[in-house]
């Protein structure tokens, strides 16, 4: 699993089997100061090639990274890892329904290795796929 963002040792980290969230942002050093692990689902079981991103609160100095608190950097992509409903919603040809179905297949498959796993939320097909794929991160 690739932990980033607001840690203290980013990196990849092998993880036992049954490993959640958690465990892996414990691997990388824990959360830095101004890191929020209360964006993320640290219960979420660790999906091998998933990367999680600890983002920044919200008045945190430093500089955004993506998937920060506001789910997104100032200018980046929005993070499938960490954003909300409302910020999903915000996206071109995503609304209310489809936010709350990428959050549903981000609990249960306990989240987003890559931009491709999004064409498996119903409701997502290629067209819709590639239209999004350039505005959001795993």
């Amino acid at each position: 699993m690739h932990v980033a963002g607001a840690v203290h040792r980013a990196g990849v980290y092998r993880l036992s089997p049954g490993a959640r969230v958690a465990d892996a942002v414990k691997r990388a050093g824990g959360v830095t100061a101004g890191g929020d692990p209360n964006a993320l689902n640290l219960a979420a079981k660790a999906v091998d090639g998933q990367q999680v991103v600890v983002p920044t609160r919200a008045g945190a100095q430093g500089v955004p990274v993506p998937g920060s608190a506001s789910g997104s950097s100032a200018n980046g992509p929005i993070s499938l890892s960490v954003a909300t409903a409302e910020q999903l919603d915000t996206l071109d040809g995503v609304g209310p329904v489809l936010a709350q179905k990428i959050l549903a297949w981000r609990a249960t498959h306990g989240g987003f290795a890559s931009v491709d796993d999004l064409g498996q939320v119903p409701g997502i097909g290629p067209r819709r796929l590639e239209a999004l794929r350039a505005r959001v991160v795993p």
